[in-house]
């Protein structure tokens, strides 16, 4: 059974960091590309960011960039979202996501596999 599961979540206080993980199992991801998304209370499921199969390429959503940054791992683990900066409107649910290479990283109706998620609180 194909799974990918985050972890890392939990409180912190605005200004702070996070780092998020997503592990793999049941296949590897090594030629996926990955992304993050989030999902607020209310709201839409939205792109943070993503990263190439080869990990060469990354893309941000403008409201994350220069606080977070993806990074590919290993068979295991498969990805990392470093979270520095925090602010409460970075509180959400964030999942994990994996698709074939594709020209729409941030775009969520590309990625194949989900993770259940791992809920981020930032207090201000």
């Amino acid at each position: 059974q194909v799974q990918l599961v985050e972890s890392g979540g939990g409180l912190v206080q605005a200004g702070g960091s996070l780092r998020l993980s997503c592990a793999a199992s049941g296949r590897t991801f090594s030629s996926y590309a990955m992304g993050w998304f989030r999902q607020a209370p209310g709201k839409e499921r939205e792109f943070v960011a993503a990263i190439s199969w080869s990990g060469g390429s990354t893309f941000y959503a403008d409201s994350v960039k220069g606080r977070f940054t993806i990074s590919r791992g290993n068979a295991k683990i498969a990805m990392f979202l470093q979270m520095n900066g925090l602010k409460p409107e970075d509180t959400a649910i964030y999942y994990c996501a994996a698709t074939p290479p594709t020209v729409r990283p941030g775009t969520l109706t590309e990625y194949d596999y989900w993770g259940q998620g791992t809920q981020v609180t930032v207090s201000s």
